[in-house]
């Protein structure tokens, strides 16, 4: 099952909407086959895992294990129980049940009914954290919420600046854009208030990832800044300006209201938009909007060496942040925290 998981994570950025989903074939104790879910809308894990086996007769004699309740509902692709039924694979071994309402618990049923001996549950703890984003969508209805912060050592995410400067001011190294930028491939959207476009101008893209990049969203509820002169409003990436005006949208240049700027219904209409994750990256107000509200699944924060000693306070951590893993990253300090 942990080499089912590895396997599945090489998904990350591009089987979502999707669960990421990987899928061993092991006969008499040996691996002879596995495969993942590589692509939104191309084959599942299991049909590449048992695609991979040259010698189909030892299907018969086989165990097959995947991270995830293999599907029973027609989508883009067939039904993945019907396969393994096909397959006469004697015994199936699972992560964890597929809370989709498609399949949650219809795989299983499907499976045992043509007597395939099911075990479920097996490293679940860590089945159910690999798909987290895709389980937060569909059990809280709304994204899986990570707010990302970059500081100085001293703990202020911008300079003091002068009336009407403008660019953003790096705090951590060049080389740490190339992990922000593979954050913001992995998730499925990406989110800033309007004073972050208005100071920084920023992309929010992965170009210095080879990833994908995430729809993007900016909080702009008076509607005060005209995207054509910000990089956002370049209609070369999906993007949604959340504002209560009512603005004709044109292309990937899209204008939506909300019901209210409360974070949670900003996090409806995301939902209602289908997208399952989103990295908020700034600025203050907004981070500390969504802190204040606790309404988050996760805080990273990158922390540089130089000091500032004035400037924006960066938000203070809730006491609800639990730490889950701590690493150096060149010469910056990453810290992730999940909710508790």
């Amino acid at each position: 099952m942990q080499r089912c998981i590895e396997l599945a994570r090489l998904g990350i950025g591009y089987a979502a909407p999707n669960p990421m989903v990987g899928s061993v074939v092991v006969h008499e104790g040996k691996i002879i086959g596995e495969g993942y879910h590589e692509r939104c809308g191309e084959a599942h894990a299991e049909v590449n895992a048992i695609g991979s086996v040259k010698d189909k007769s030892l299907l018969k004699s086989s165990t097959i294990y995947v991270n995830l309740e293999p599907c029973a509902h027609f989508g883009k692709t067939p039904p993945c129980a019907d396969l393994i039924v096909a397959s006469a694979i004697p015994k199936v071994v699972i992560g964890t049940i597929d809370p989709y309402a498609e399949v949650a618990g219809k795989g299983i049923k499907k499976l045992k009914a043509a007597g395939i001996d099911v075990t479920v549950n097996v490293l679940q703890k860590e089945c159910l954290d690999l798909n987290r984003r895709f389980f937060t969508f569909h059990e809280k209805k709304r994204p899986y919420i990570i707010l990302k912060w970059a500081q100085s050592a001293d703990g202020f995410i911008d300079k003091l600046r002068t009336p009407g400067e403008k660019g953003i001011y790096w705090i951590t190294a060049p080389e740490t854009r190339t992990l922000v930028h593979k954050w913001r491939h992995e998730e499925a959207g990406i989110m800033v208030g309007r004073y972050t476009v208005k100071t920084d101008n920023p992309s929010l893209n992965c170009r210095d990832y080879d990833g994908v990049s995430p729809t993007r969203f900016v909080i702009d509820q008076k509607m005060r800044l005209d995207y054509a002169a910000f990089n956002v409003g370049d209609r070369n990436v999906q993007t949604y300006i959340l504002t209560e005006k009512e603005i004709t949208s044109s292309g990937q240049l899209q204008f939506v209201q909300p019901k209210s700027f409360a974070p949670k219904d900003i996090m409806t209409k995301l939902y209602d938009l289908a997208i399952q994750s989103v990295i908020i990256e700034g600025g203050a107000y907004t981070l500390n909007s969504f802190l204040k509200s606790d309404i988050f699944d996760e805080i990273r924060i990158l922390t540089g060496r130089t000091n500032l000693d004035k400037g924006t306070i960066a938000p203070t951590l809730p006491k609800n942040a639990v730490s889950k893993d701590q690493f150096k990253y060149g010469k910056d300090l990453i810290n992730i925290y999940r909710h508790d």
